[in-house]
């Protein structure tokens, strides 16, 4: 399929779509942004703030663009946010009905990998889980140990709900593949 389906998709809300579009540009926006931070940190957290955005503002997109161009535009300008504020926080502060949309982006149906994290065993599964970065393991700590809410976790976390999901679908999919590469 090509990606303007995806992206079509994504824009009726589609989770899916969602995840596909961030797979497959994930490694074009993070190495982008590491050229230009030089911080893995920083690359990691501008991208996972990029995707929100993009998420967010999904709508907006206009086709007669490339999406990757698109992203890193985006990207561009959390990075020089980043740079105005210097601050040690990426993440802005959206509106109730911004977060009410992130929230709708949400599918509670298990994903693929959902369904592998639930059938591996649990000490072995601890095991992979401490392979992820920290904020990695601290989402899924609190999303599938304590089986907090995404609203609960972004109250944790003091962190917009959207970058919270994007954090846990980066997480799961991190996961899924250190469990995947082990068997």
């Amino acid at each position: 399929m090509e990606i303007s389906h995806y992206i079509e998709q994504a824009k009726k809300g589609d989770q899916v779509a969602f995840t596909f579009l961030l797979d497959h540009y994930w490694n074009e926006v993070y190495g982008f942004m590491l050229k230009r931070t030089e911080n893995e940190t920083d690359s990691e957290d501008i991208t996972i703030e990029t995707f929100s955005k993009a998420f967010d503002k999904i709508a907006t997109y206009n086709p007669e663009f490339q999406f990757n161009t698109w992203l890193i535009a985006i990207a561009k300008n959390v990075h020089i946010d980043l740079l105005r504020k210097k601050k040690s926080t990426l993440f802005v502060e959206i509106t109730d009905e911004e977060d009410q949309q992130a929230y709708n982006i949400a599918d509670s149906s298990p994903s693929a990998e959902d369904d592998l994290i639930t059938e591996q065993n649990l000490s072995r599964l601890l095991q992979y889980i401490k392979e992820l970065k920290p904020h990695y393991q601290e989402v899924i700590q609190l999303r599938y140990f304590q089986e907090m809410s995404y609203q609960e976790i972004a109250e944790q976390l003091q962190e917009p709900l959207s970058n919270v999901k994007i954090k846990l679908l980066r997480a799961k999919k991190l996961l899924a593949e250190i469990i995947e590469s082990t068997q």
